[in-house]
C-alpha cells in the first residue's frame, strides 16, 4: 500500500512559480513510476508529467514542456513538480499518482494510488 500526500499548492499571479511536493509512504516508492495529473473545473483529468522509478526518464504534456519540471528523491520518498511561467489555464487541482510498475504511463487508469490533490490557482 502507498499513501501520497501533496503540498505546495496555492494562489500565484500569472508568470509566477510554484513547487509541488508529493510525499509517499510505503516501501515500494523507489520502484514505482510517478505521475502528476490535474483536473480543472468541468474538464477531464489530464496528465501533466511523469517520471520513471529511477528518475532517468520523464514525460511532459505538450503544454507543460519547457515550463514544468518533474523530479524525484527516492531517499526522501518524494516527487516534485516545479512549475514556472504559470498561466491562468494552469488553474486546477493537481494530483500525485503512483504506479505499481516502474515505467511511465500517460493513462490515469494505470496508476494505482492517488493523493488527495492540491489546488493551484493562477490569477491574471
Amino acid at each position: 500500500q502507498v499513501q501520497l500526500v501533496e503540498s505546495g499548492g496555492g494562489l500565484v499571479q500569472a508568470g509566477g512559480s510554484l513547487r509541488l511536493s508529493c510525499a509517499a509512504s510505503g516501501r515500494t516508492f523507489s520502484t514505482s513510476a510517478m505521475g502528476w495529473f490535474r483536473q480543472a473545473p468541468g474538464k477531464e483529468r489530464e496528465i501533466v508529467a511523469g517520471i520513471n522509478w529511477s528518475g532517468g526518464s520523464t514525460y511532459y504534456a505538450d503544454s507543460m514542456k519547457g515550463r514544468f519540471t518533474i523530479s524525484r528523491d527516492n531517499a526522501r520518498n518524494t516527487v516534485y513538480l516545479q512549475m514556472n511561467s504559470l498561466v491562468p489555464e494552469d488553474t486546477a487541482v493537481y494530483y500525485c499518482a503512483a504506479r505499481r510498475r516502474g515505467g511511465i504511463s500517460t493513462e490515469s487508469d494505470e496508476y494505482a494510488y492517488w493523493g488527495q490533490g492540491t489546488q493551484v490557482t493562477v490569477s491574471s
